[in-house]
């Protein structure tokens, strides 16, 4: 296969395991960084300073474009806020002044997002791609993450943009923090536990990435597997699989937000998303259910 793929936050938990599964599949994957020194397939790019290397972006059929800071780490300061939003935002300006400098065309682009863009607590509604956004931060900084994917049309035939669910993985992410407690017989479920929270194994996500390119994928896909399950749920499985009899007492809200600040909305909220239209255009999951993906990190 002589397709060439270009990963943008190529060194995270998503990038690292999504440049394997390229490569195993044959496609040619490089990655723009900041610290590039000559290393193969690597090429240089410094966001705060708008600098890129204009090699990078030629040699691409494809951009998979998955960088951007962490929206889980430490509470949400207003120069913590900026920081998010500059780096999705500035990133993906970067990317489209080097295609509008060379002229180039890709395939496709394919951009990172998040459900996130529903709103922080949707309840037990049920949502697809066409449904409303939400008002808050989270939300904000989808919004202004797809409008970049959006700018690049001039330059791509298919942009893909990807509202990610949360992603579980074994050895970082979300579920390293989540399942943390288990180890010490902890098992408790945080605030009402009735929020929802909609996942997707890692290497699904992967999968479906390459699925995308491979298949010519155009327009917003959610992307989560097919079980949307409450925090106690959640709770409940990991303790199964894990065999940890303790429940204890919930965690109540009012700690969590004095923890966290504006930030505990993430796990005091929840979305209920569907993901039929990816299995619509065709992807079929590995593990569509929860107690399969996390017998799959632990049972292993």
């Amino acid at each position: 296969m002589n397709e060439r793929i270009l990963i943008t936050g190529g060194t995270g938990l998503v990038g690292k395991r999504l440049s394997e599964i390229l490569t195993n599949k044959g496609y040619h994957v490089s990655f723009l960084t900041r610290s590039a020194h000559g290393k193969a397939h690597y090429f240089e790019w410094d966001i705060e300073k708008g600098i890129i290397d204009d090699n990078a972006i030629v040699n691409a059929d494809h951009i998979v474009h998955l960088a951007g800071a962490s929206v889980a780490e430490g509470k949400w300061s207003p120069a913590r806020k900026k920081e998010i939003i500059d780096s999705r935002v500035k990133s993906a300006a970067l990317l489209l002044q080097s295609l509008q400098r060379t002229g180039h065309k890709l395939k496709s682009f394919i951009s990172a997002s998040g459900t996130g863009i529903y709103g922080l607590d949707t309840a037990d509604a049920i949502l697809t791609e066409t449904s409303p956004f939400g008002k808050d931060f989270l939300a904000d900084v989808c919004v202004q993450w797809e409008q970049g994917a959006d700018n690049i049309a001039p330059y791509a035939q298919n942009i893909v943009k990807l509202r990610i669910g949360v992603v579980l993985a074994k050895n970082g992410g979300a579920l390293k923090k989540m399942i943390a407690p288990f180890k010490f017989g902890i098992a408790s479920a945080l605030g009402s536990g009735k929020q929802y929270l909609s996942w997707i194994h890692i290497d699904d996500l992967c999968n479906g990435i390459e699925f995308m390119i491979s298949n010519q994928t155009n327009g917003v896909v959610n992307m989560v597997a097919g079980e949307p399950v409450t925090n106690l749920e959640f709770t409940k499985t990991i303790a199964k699989v894990l065999r940890i009899p303790i429940m204890l007492p919930n965690v109540p809200s009012v700690l969590l937000k004095l923890l966290l600040g504006e930030m505990s909305g993430i796990v005091l909220g929840g979305n209920r998303v569907s993901n039929k239209k990816l299995t619509s255009i065709g992807y079929k999951f590995t593990f569509n259910k929860l107690e399969e993906a996390i017998k799959n990190f632990y049972q292993n």
